[in-house]
């Protein structure tokens, strides 16, 4: 009989790559069950997936709201704390996804005895909207007490280790939001009218330079741009973008569609605000590297670092449109340097970010906790 983990994140799973990666890689060891949040209330409660079970806790909850949300995560964390009464006799594993799930996590190993793998993938005091000063300090706080009792704590970049400066945790891995890789993907052919296809498929908010990209975009109607996702500013990015010709809304895709979009592009974008986004660590960088895809991205987000490390794509400063339409300027007149940037970024994920690599880790913390 394998033990048991589950995995809570307060997101539907729909997609979600990195969790559906985590329980694959998990499956293979363990029974798997993934508890998540339909913000919605418009998905199944449950559902069974090839390497896992799905549960759905139904509450109506935008995105990307900040303290406007907090009512709403404290109904999410009862429900969590619950479900943790009703069934941790029989998980030996709880791999909890951010602050907003550690808490009913350690509930579990103060009653039962679990052990808790605390995955952060984004620091909670710095990452969400719309929050005063002092109440991110006070969930600092909070979050340095949780990653002092959990038995191992998961970071998705070394940058963060300065996030967490003065935490004291157990057990620390670092695991790569890196995608699987899928070789089988190539590029449809493509349409000889448009000389610059570009993809961005992600979470919408307003902080990931769209107003700049629509801009460069209204000027140069021979490129294209497919755009995909969800988030906070969904309506309000998309209503800008439906306004340009040659911008294709995909809604929110499958994981599988996603990669599609992106193999089939010359150049993907992740450009996000640095005041913000200092640590970020998005899988899209690291998509670009598997697919052969150069990428452009924000100078003092931590992924700048990344591109200019394995010279997998190209730098700007965050808010310069025209630097922007440079970038993609160029790329678009020499494809021998895009095929360049592309290569260079696939030897590095297949020496240093490859999925394997992550998985492994990951599956040898587990073996490490017993």
């Amino acid at each position: 009989m394998k033990y048991k983990v589950v995995i809570f994140r307060s997101n539907p799973i729909d997609p979600d790559p990195r969790v559906e990666k985590i329980a694959f890689a998990l499956s293979k060891d363990y029974q798997v069950h993934v508890v998540g949040w339909d913000r919605t209330g418009s998905l199944p409660s449950r559902r069974e997936l090839p390497y896992f079970s799905l549960e759905l806790f139904s509450f109506a909850a935008p995105f990307g709201s900040g303290k406007k949300n907090f009512l709403r995560l404290l109904v999410w964390q009862t429900f969590l704390a619950l479900w943790v009464i009703r069934h941790g006799r029989s998980v030996r594993f709880i791999h909890a996804c951010d602050f907003d799930t550690v808490i009913p996590a350690l509930l579990g190993k103060w009653l039962f005895g679990c052990k808790v793998v605390y995955d952060i993938f984004d620091f909670y005091a710095d990452h969400i909207r719309n929050t005063p000063g002092w109440l991110r300090r006070i969930l600092r706080w909070f979050d340095y007490q949780a990653i002092k009792l959990v038995d191992t704590l998961v970071l998705v970049t070394e940058a963060q280790l300065d996030q967490i400066k003065g935490a004291k945790p157990k057990k620390i891995i670092i695991v790569y939001n890196t995608p699987i890789d899928r070789p089988d993907l190539k590029p449809v052919e493509r349409d000889p009218s448009v000389s610059l296809r570009i993809a961005y498929i992600g979470l919408i908010q307003v902080e990931r330079g769209f107003e700049d990209i629509f801009k460069v975009i209204r000027r140069h109607p021979d490129w294209r741009l497919d755009l995909a996702g969800f988030g906070g500013d969904e309506n309000t990015v998309v209503a800008q973008a439906l306004q340009l010709p040659n911008v294709t809304w995909h809604r929110r895709i499958a994981y599988d569609k996603t990669l599609q979009i992106s193999a089939n592009a010359d150049v993907l974008f992740s450009i996000c605000d640095p005041a913000i986004y200092h640590y970020a660590s998005p899988n899209k960088v690291y998509e670009a590297m598997m697919l052969r895809k150069p990428i452009l991205v924000a100078r003092g987000t931590y992924m700048d670092r990344i591109v200019e490390q394995h010279r997998c794509g190209l730098v700007i400063d965050y808010g310069d449109v025209n630097a922007i339409e440079a970038a993609f300027l160029a790329l678009e007149q020499d494809p021998v340097k895009r095929r360049e940037l592309g290569e260079n970024g696939r030897r590095a994920y297949e020496q240093y970010f490859h999925w394997d690599i992550m998985e492994e880790r990951l599956r040898s913390a587990y073996r490490a906790l017993g």
